[in-house]
Protein backbone atom coordinates (compact mmCIF):
# COMPACT_ATOMS: atom_id res chain seq x y z
CA UNK A 1 0.00 0.00 0.00
CA UNK A 2 1.97 2.98 -1.47
CA UNK A 3 0.34 6.28 0.46
CA UNK A 4 0.87 10.11 0.31
CA UNK A 5 -0.57 11.65 3.36
CA UNK A 6 -1.27 15.44 2.77
CA UNK A 7 -0.81 18.35 4.74
CA UNK A 8 0.06 16.80 8.21
CA UNK A 9 1.19 18.78 11.25
CA UNK A 10 4.04 16.46 12.79
CA UNK A 11 4.35 15.88 16.21
CA UNK A 12 8.00 14.96 17.16
CA UNK A 13 10.05 17.10 19.12
CA UNK A 14 12.99 15.45 17.28
CA UNK A 15 11.97 15.97 14.12
CA UNK A 16 12.90 19.26 11.66
CA UNK A 17 9.16 18.84 10.86
CA UNK A 18 7.58 19.29 14.44
CA UNK A 19 4.73 21.25 14.47
CA UNK A 20 4.73 21.99 10.97
CA UNK A 21 2.30 20.85 8.29
CA UNK A 22 4.09 18.44 5.69
CA UNK A 23 2.85 15.89 3.13
CA UNK A 24 4.19 12.17 3.86
CA UNK A 25 5.02 9.94 0.99
CA UNK A 26 4.71 6.16 2.02
CA UNK A 27 6.38 3.61 -0.18
CA UNK A 28 6.52 -0.31 1.08
CA UNK A 29 6.07 0.85 4.36
CA UNK A 30 8.70 2.82 4.62
CA UNK A 31 9.05 6.78 4.63
CA UNK A 32 10.61 7.86 0.96
CA UNK A 33 9.52 11.62 1.38
CA UNK A 34 8.66 14.50 3.91
CA UNK A 35 8.08 17.80 1.83
CA UNK A 36 5.66 20.46 1.63
CA UNK A 37 3.34 20.05 -1.75
CA UNK A 38 4.47 17.02 -2.72
CA UNK A 39 2.48 16.36 -6.46
CA UNK A 40 0.30 13.02 -6.46
CA UNK A 41 2.15 10.05 -8.09
CA UNK A 42 0.42 7.04 -10.12
CA UNK A 43 0.21 3.80 -7.72
CA UNK A 44 -0.65 6.07 -4.45
CA UNK A 45 -3.36 7.02 -2.69
CA UNK A 46 -3.74 10.61 -0.89
CA UNK A 47 -5.12 10.45 2.45
CA UNK A 48 -6.86 13.71 2.95
CA UNK A 49 -8.11 14.21 6.57
CA UNK A 50 -9.78 17.68 7.83
CA UNK A 51 -6.67 19.05 10.83
CA UNK A 52 -4.84 15.79 10.42
CA UNK A 53 -1.69 15.49 13.18
CA UNK A 54 0.79 12.75 12.89
CA UNK A 55 2.57 11.35 15.76
CA UNK A 56 5.29 8.72 16.02
CA UNK A 57 2.68 5.54 17.36
CA UNK A 58 1.16 5.70 20.83
CA UNK A 59 1.77 2.62 23.28
CA UNK A 60 -1.14 0.98 25.92
CA UNK A 61 1.34 -0.12 28.72
CA UNK A 62 -1.66 -1.86 29.97
CA UNK A 63 -4.39 -3.82 28.23
CA UNK A 64 -6.20 -6.74 28.98
CA UNK A 65 -8.61 -8.66 26.05
CA UNK A 66 -10.49 -11.66 26.99
CA UNK A 67 -8.88 -14.25 24.09
CA UNK A 68 -7.85 -16.81 25.54
CA UNK A 69 -10.73 -18.28 27.71
CA UNK A 70 -12.70 -15.13 27.85
CA UNK A 71 -13.54 -14.17 24.18
CA UNK A 72 -16.95 -13.27 25.61
CA UNK A 73 -15.69 -10.28 26.83
CA UNK A 74 -12.70 -9.27 23.67
CA UNK A 75 -11.20 -11.19 21.46
CA UNK A 76 -7.46 -10.79 20.53
CA UNK A 77 -8.71 -9.66 16.64
CA UNK A 78 -11.50 -7.48 17.89
CA UNK A 79 -9.40 -5.75 20.66
CA UNK A 80 -6.39 -4.77 18.43
CA UNK A 81 -8.60 -3.44 15.90
CA UNK A 82 -10.32 -1.17 18.48
CA UNK A 83 -6.55 -0.02 19.67
CA UNK A 84 -5.87 0.53 15.84
CA UNK A 85 -9.03 2.93 15.30
CA UNK A 86 -7.98 4.50 18.66
CA UNK A 87 -4.86 5.65 17.66
CA UNK A 88 -2.71 2.63 19.18
CA UNK A 89 0.27 1.08 17.21
CA UNK A 90 1.65 -0.93 19.98
CA UNK A 91 -0.09 -2.77 23.07
CA UNK A 92 1.23 -4.05 26.55
CA UNK A 93 -1.41 -7.53 26.82
CA UNK A 94 -1.46 -8.30 30.80
CA UNK A 95 -1.30 -12.01 31.43
CA UNK A 96 -5.33 -12.19 32.38
CA UNK A 97 -6.40 -15.08 30.08
CA UNK A 98 -7.53 -18.64 30.92
CA UNK A 99 -4.98 -19.93 31.57
CA UNK A 100 -2.88 -17.36 32.80
CA UNK A 101 0.07 -16.61 30.72
CA UNK A 102 2.89 -18.02 32.00
CA UNK A 103 4.63 -20.37 30.63
CA UNK A 104 6.11 -20.14 26.52
CA UNK A 105 3.22 -21.05 25.10
CA UNK A 106 1.30 -19.47 26.20
CA UNK A 107 3.11 -15.89 25.17
CA UNK A 108 3.73 -17.74 21.98
CA UNK A 109 -0.01 -18.20 21.97
CA UNK A 110 -0.96 -14.71 21.43
CA UNK A 111 2.06 -13.83 19.48
CA UNK A 112 0.75 -15.79 16.86
CA UNK A 113 -2.77 -14.67 16.32
CA UNK A 114 -1.37 -11.30 16.45
CA UNK A 115 1.08 -11.74 14.08
CA UNK A 116 -0.90 -9.67 10.94
CA UNK A 117 -2.52 -7.29 12.99
CA UNK A 118 -1.83 -3.37 12.20
CA UNK A 119 -1.56 -3.01 15.80
CA UNK A 120 1.29 -5.01 17.84
CA UNK A 121 0.83 -7.08 20.63
CA UNK A 122 3.74 -7.32 22.97
CA UNK A 123 2.60 -9.96 26.06
CA UNK A 124 3.37 -9.22 29.59
CA UNK A 125 4.50 -12.71 31.34
CA UNK A 126 2.83 -13.65 34.48
CA UNK A 127 6.01 -13.03 37.27
CA UNK A 128 4.49 -16.15 39.55
CA UNK A 129 2.42 -19.23 38.38
CA UNK A 130 -1.17 -19.05 38.31
CA UNK A 131 -0.62 -14.93 39.34
CA UNK A 132 -1.06 -16.42 42.83
CA UNK A 133 1.93 -15.02 44.57
CA UNK A 134 3.58 -18.47 45.58
CA UNK A 135 6.22 -19.70 42.98
CA UNK A 136 7.82 -17.34 40.43
CA UNK A 137 6.90 -18.32 36.74
CA UNK A 138 8.38 -19.37 33.94
CA UNK A 139 10.30 -15.87 33.09
CA UNK A 140 13.74 -16.85 30.98
CA UNK A 141 11.27 -19.03 29.05
CA UNK A 142 8.78 -16.62 28.21
CA UNK A 143 11.09 -13.87 27.63
CA UNK A 144 12.66 -15.93 24.72
CA UNK A 145 8.96 -16.45 23.29
CA UNK A 146 8.25 -12.36 23.20
CA UNK A 147 6.96 -11.20 26.76
CA UNK A 148 7.96 -7.79 27.40
CA UNK A 149 7.80 -7.52 31.13
CA UNK A 150 6.91 -9.79 34.15
CA UNK A 151 3.99 -8.97 36.68
CA UNK A 152 0.47 -10.47 37.92
CA UNK A 153 -2.44 -7.99 36.64
CA UNK A 154 -3.74 -5.84 39.47
CA UNK A 155 -2.40 -8.39 42.27
CA UNK A 156 0.41 -7.16 44.54
CA UNK A 157 3.42 -9.37 46.00
CA UNK A 158 3.18 -10.47 49.42
CA UNK A 159 5.52 -12.51 49.79
CA UNK A 160 8.55 -9.80 49.66
CA UNK A 161 11.04 -12.58 48.96
CA UNK A 162 9.55 -13.62 45.65
CA UNK A 163 10.05 -9.85 44.40
CA UNK A 164 13.34 -10.21 45.61
CA UNK A 165 14.29 -13.02 43.66
CA UNK A 166 12.63 -12.11 40.57
CA UNK A 167 14.45 -8.49 40.25
CA UNK A 168 17.92 -10.19 40.94
CA UNK A 169 17.05 -13.07 38.29
CA UNK A 170 15.51 -10.95 35.52
CA UNK A 171 18.84 -9.00 35.44
CA UNK A 172 20.47 -11.76 33.23
CA UNK A 173 18.85 -10.81 30.66
CA UNK A 174 17.25 -7.67 30.66
CA UNK A 175 14.37 -8.29 32.24
CA UNK A 176 11.43 -5.28 33.44
CA UNK A 177 9.47 -6.94 36.74
CA UNK A 178 6.02 -5.14 37.13
CA UNK A 179 4.79 -4.56 40.90
CA UNK A 180 1.45 -3.50 41.33
CA UNK A 181 1.20 -1.84 44.46
CA UNK A 182 -1.42 -2.35 47.22
CA UNK A 183 -1.02 -4.16 50.58
CA UNK A 184 -4.03 -6.71 50.62
CA UNK A 185 -4.13 -6.48 54.15
CA UNK A 186 -4.67 -2.75 55.31
CA UNK A 187 -6.99 -3.03 52.05
CA UNK A 188 -9.23 -5.77 53.82
CA UNK A 189 -12.58 -5.64 52.35
CA UNK A 190 -12.50 -2.14 50.82
CA UNK A 191 -13.88 -1.19 47.30
CA UNK A 192 -13.13 2.46 47.42
CA UNK A 193 -10.95 5.26 48.85
CA UNK A 194 -10.99 5.57 52.53
CA UNK A 195 -12.40 9.34 52.95
CA UNK A 196 -15.33 11.48 53.09
CA UNK A 197 -17.12 9.92 50.01
CA UNK A 198 -16.77 6.34 51.41
CA UNK A 199 -18.44 7.39 54.58
CA UNK A 200 -21.01 9.07 53.21
CA UNK A 201 -22.09 6.02 50.87
CA UNK A 202 -21.31 3.35 53.67
CA UNK A 203 -18.60 1.78 51.57
CA UNK A 204 -15.74 0.25 53.71
CA UNK A 205 -12.50 2.25 52.39
CA UNK A 206 -9.07 1.56 51.03
CA UNK A 207 -6.62 3.95 52.70
CA UNK A 208 -3.74 5.14 50.47
CA UNK A 209 -1.58 3.90 53.04
CA UNK A 210 -2.14 0.45 51.02
CA UNK A 211 -0.76 1.71 48.29
CA UNK A 212 2.43 3.73 49.82
CA UNK A 213 3.08 1.30 52.07
CA UNK A 214 3.89 -1.18 49.17
CA UNK A 215 5.60 0.76 46.93
CA UNK A 216 7.97 1.69 49.97
CA UNK A 217 8.67 -1.55 50.39
CA UNK A 218 9.03 -2.55 46.74
CA UNK A 219 11.72 0.61 46.47
CA UNK A 220 13.36 -0.44 49.39
CA UNK A 221 13.96 -4.27 47.08
CA UNK A 222 14.88 -2.36 44.26
CA UNK A 223 17.36 -0.64 45.75
CA UNK A 224 18.87 -4.04 47.49
CA UNK A 225 18.80 -5.58 44.13
CA UNK A 226 19.24 -3.50 41.46
CA UNK A 227 17.72 -4.30 38.37
CA UNK A 228 14.39 -3.12 36.66
CA UNK A 229 11.55 -1.81 38.20
CA UNK A 230 7.89 -0.56 36.94
CA UNK A 231 4.80 0.69 39.49
CA UNK A 232 1.27 0.79 37.18
CA UNK A 233 -1.05 2.57 37.81
CA UNK A 234 -0.22 4.96 40.89
CA UNK A 235 -2.88 6.94 42.30
CA UNK A 236 -1.87 9.05 45.45
CA UNK A 237 0.33 12.01 45.71
CA UNK A 238 2.50 10.77 48.31
CA UNK A 239 3.44 7.34 45.73
CA UNK A 240 4.22 10.24 43.04
CA UNK A 241 6.64 11.91 46.28
CA UNK A 242 8.18 8.00 46.76
CA UNK A 243 8.61 7.21 43.21
CA UNK A 244 10.22 10.63 42.86
CA UNK A 245 12.66 10.25 45.65
CA UNK A 246 13.48 7.11 44.49
CA UNK A 247 13.92 8.30 41.15
CA UNK A 248 16.98 11.10 42.06
CA UNK A 249 18.52 8.37 44.22
CA UNK A 250 19.39 6.75 40.66
CA UNK A 251 16.87 3.96 40.43
CA UNK A 252 15.44 2.25 37.53
CA UNK A 253 12.15 2.76 38.39
CA UNK A 254 9.40 4.26 36.32
CA UNK A 255 5.65 4.15 36.76
CA UNK A 256 2.08 4.47 34.93
CA UNK A 257 -1.43 6.17 35.97
CA UNK A 258 -4.27 5.31 34.14
CA UNK A 259 -6.37 8.14 32.48
CA UNK A 260 -9.53 7.60 34.51
CA UNK A 261 -7.42 8.43 37.96
CA UNK A 262 -6.33 11.83 35.84
CA UNK A 263 -9.63 12.57 34.91
CA UNK A 264 -12.24 11.35 37.73
CA UNK A 265 -12.66 11.64 41.43
CA UNK A 266 -14.34 9.55 44.25
CA UNK A 267 -17.21 12.11 43.89
CA UNK A 268 -18.38 10.39 40.87
CA UNK A 269 -19.08 7.23 43.09
CA UNK A 270 -22.49 9.38 44.40
CA UNK A 271 -24.72 6.66 42.36
CA UNK A 272 -23.55 3.41 43.21
CA UNK A 273 -22.40 3.37 39.80
CA UNK A 274 -20.21 0.20 38.75
CA UNK A 275 -18.21 1.69 35.86
CA UNK A 276 -16.52 3.65 38.32
CA UNK A 277 -15.54 0.47 40.30
CA UNK A 278 -11.23 0.31 39.40
CA UNK A 279 -8.34 -0.45 41.26
CA UNK A 280 -6.62 1.15 42.55
CA UNK A 281 -9.63 3.28 43.57
CA UNK A 282 -10.80 6.80 42.38
CA UNK A 283 -9.24 9.30 44.80
CA UNK A 284 -9.73 12.89 46.01
CA UNK A 285 -9.60 15.87 43.95
CA UNK A 286 -6.03 16.46 45.81
CA UNK A 287 -4.69 13.25 44.79
CA UNK A 288 -6.03 13.62 41.12
CA UNK A 289 -3.55 16.86 40.73
CA UNK A 290 -0.84 15.42 42.58
CA UNK A 291 -0.91 12.78 39.86
CA UNK A 292 -1.65 15.73 37.17
CA UNK A 293 1.80 17.02 38.79
CA UNK A 294 3.88 13.97 38.69
CA UNK A 295 2.78 13.85 34.97
CA UNK A 296 4.01 17.58 34.03
CA UNK A 297 6.95 17.13 35.92
CA UNK A 298 8.42 13.77 34.64
CA UNK A 299 7.85 11.88 37.45
CA UNK A 300 5.33 9.87 35.88
CA UNK A 301 6.49 8.11 32.79
CA UNK A 302 3.63 6.40 31.23
CA UNK A 303 -0.51 6.97 30.83
CA UNK A 304 -2.52 4.32 29.99
CA UNK A 305 -5.87 3.11 29.50
CA UNK A 306 -6.09 -0.10 31.60
CA UNK A 307 -8.27 -1.43 29.28
CA UNK A 308 -10.05 -4.04 31.04
CA UNK A 309 -13.11 -5.10 29.38
CA UNK A 310 -16.07 -7.27 31.68
CA UNK A 311 -18.81 -8.61 31.01
CA UNK A 312 -22.10 -7.30 32.20
CA UNK A 313 -23.10 -10.75 34.68
CA UNK A 314 -19.38 -9.25 36.51
CA UNK A 315 -19.88 -5.21 36.19
CA UNK A 316 -23.83 -4.48 36.31
CA UNK A 317 -24.18 -5.89 40.33
CA UNK A 318 -24.28 -4.45 43.46
CA UNK A 319 -20.89 -2.26 44.10
CA UNK A 320 -19.43 -4.40 46.95
CA UNK A 321 -19.74 -7.39 44.24
CA UNK A 322 -18.67 -6.11 40.64
CA UNK A 323 -15.31 -6.32 39.17
CA UNK A 324 -12.83 -3.71 38.81
CA UNK A 325 -12.07 -2.41 35.63
CA UNK A 326 -13.16 0.30 32.77
CA UNK A 327 -12.70 -0.10 29.06
CA UNK A 328 -10.18 2.84 28.18
CA UNK A 329 -9.18 2.63 23.86
CA UNK A 330 -11.98 5.03 23.11
CA UNK A 331 -12.13 7.38 25.32
CA UNK A 332 -8.00 7.95 25.98
CA UNK A 333 -6.67 10.65 23.66
CA UNK A 334 -10.03 12.70 23.99
CA UNK A 335 -10.27 12.50 28.08
CA UNK A 336 -6.58 13.31 28.31
CA UNK A 337 -6.97 16.42 25.76
CA UNK A 338 -9.33 18.16 27.97
CA UNK A 339 -7.01 18.52 30.84
CA UNK A 340 -3.02 17.96 29.31
CA UNK A 341 -1.08 20.04 26.47
CA UNK A 342 -0.71 17.70 23.76
CA UNK A 343 3.04 17.51 23.66
CA UNK A 344 2.78 15.88 27.00
CA UNK A 345 -0.02 13.26 26.19
CA UNK A 346 2.28 12.40 22.78
CA UNK A 347 5.09 12.00 25.01
CA UNK A 348 3.21 9.96 27.83
CA UNK A 349 1.97 8.13 24.93
CA UNK A 350 5.07 7.52 23.42
CA UNK A 351 7.81 7.54 25.67
CA UNK A 352 6.71 4.02 27.36
CA UNK A 353 7.87 1.94 24.71
CA UNK A 354 11.52 2.44 25.44
CA UNK A 355 10.61 0.99 29.02
CA UNK A 356 9.48 -2.12 27.43
CA UNK A 357 11.94 -2.53 25.00
CA UNK A 358 9.65 -1.20 21.70
CA UNK A 359 11.69 0.59 19.37
CA UNK A 360 10.09 3.87 18.50
CA UNK A 361 9.98 4.50 15.20
CA UNK A 362 11.04 8.23 14.56
CA UNK A 363 9.12 10.46 11.90
CA UNK A 364 11.90 10.82 9.42
CA UNK A 365 12.52 10.07 5.51
CA UNK A 366 14.14 6.36 5.27
CA UNK A 367 12.50 4.88 8.26
CA UNK A 368 10.12 2.36 9.11
CA UNK A 369 6.17 4.39 8.87
CA UNK A 370 4.36 3.61 12.25
CA UNK A 371 2.69 6.62 12.99
CA UNK A 372 -0.99 7.99 14.74
CA UNK A 373 -3.38 10.10 12.60
CA UNK A 374 -5.59 12.56 15.08
CA UNK A 375 -7.22 15.51 15.20
CA UNK A 376 -6.52 17.05 18.29
CA UNK A 377 -10.12 19.76 18.04
CA UNK A 378 -13.19 19.49 18.41
CA UNK A 379 -14.99 18.46 21.69
CA UNK A 380 -17.72 15.79 21.67
CA UNK A 381 -19.78 13.76 24.37
CA UNK A 382 -18.67 10.24 24.48
CA UNK A 383 -21.92 7.73 24.30
CA UNK A 384 -22.61 3.81 23.94
CA UNK A 385 -22.07 4.38 20.03
CA UNK A 386 -18.14 5.30 20.46
CA UNK A 387 -17.70 2.04 21.51
CA UNK A 388 -16.30 -0.75 19.01
CA UNK A 389 -15.45 -2.85 22.47
CA UNK A 390 -17.51 -5.90 22.68
CA UNK A 391 -17.56 -5.15 26.84
CA UNK A 392 -19.35 -1.56 26.88
CA UNK A 393 -17.86 -0.84 30.96
CA UNK A 394 -16.94 2.48 30.31
CA UNK A 395 -16.22 4.88 33.05
CA UNK A 396 -16.46 7.99 30.26
CA UNK A 397 -19.63 7.23 29.25
CA UNK A 398 -21.21 10.90 28.92
CA UNK A 399 -18.18 12.72 29.29
CA UNK A 400 -16.91 15.80 27.52
CA UNK A 401 -14.30 14.98 25.01
CA UNK A 402 -11.85 16.83 22.80
CA UNK A 403 -10.39 15.88 19.98
CA UNK A 404 -10.50 11.96 18.75
CA UNK A 405 -7.78 9.50 17.04
CA UNK A 406 -8.39 8.76 13.32
CA UNK A 407 -6.43 5.55 13.01
CA UNK A 408 -2.88 4.52 12.28
CA UNK A 409 -0.72 3.55 9.70
CA UNK A 410 1.85 0.57 11.14
CA UNK A 411 2.99 -2.40 9.61
CA UNK A 412 2.23 -1.74 6.43
CA UNK A 413 -1.66 -1.46 7.00
CA UNK A 414 -3.94 1.60 7.30
CA UNK A 415 -6.86 1.46 9.65
CA UNK A 416 -9.00 4.39 9.94
CA UNK A 417 -12.13 4.92 12.17
CA UNK A 418 -15.24 3.99 10.05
Amino acid sequence: MNLIFKNATIIDKNSPFNNKAADIVIEGGIIKQIGTNIAAIDGFDVIELDNLHISQGWFDSSVSLGEPGYEDRETLANGLDVAARNGFTDVALQPTGYPIAEKQADIAFVVNRSAHTATALHPIGALTKGSEGKDMAELFDMKNAGAVAFGDYNKSLSDANILKIALQYVQDFDGLVIAYSQDDKIKGKGVVHEGEVSTRLGLKGIPTLAEELQIARNLYLLEYTGGKLHIPTISTARSVQLIREAKAKGLNVTCSVAVHHLIFTDEVLADFDSRYKVAPPLRPDTERKALIEGVLDGTIDIITSDHNPLDIEHKKLEFDLAKDGTIGFESAFGALNTILPLDVIIEKFTAGKAIFGIENKAIAEGSQASFTLFNPEGHWTFGKSDILSKSKNSAFLGAALKGKAYGIYNRGKLILNK
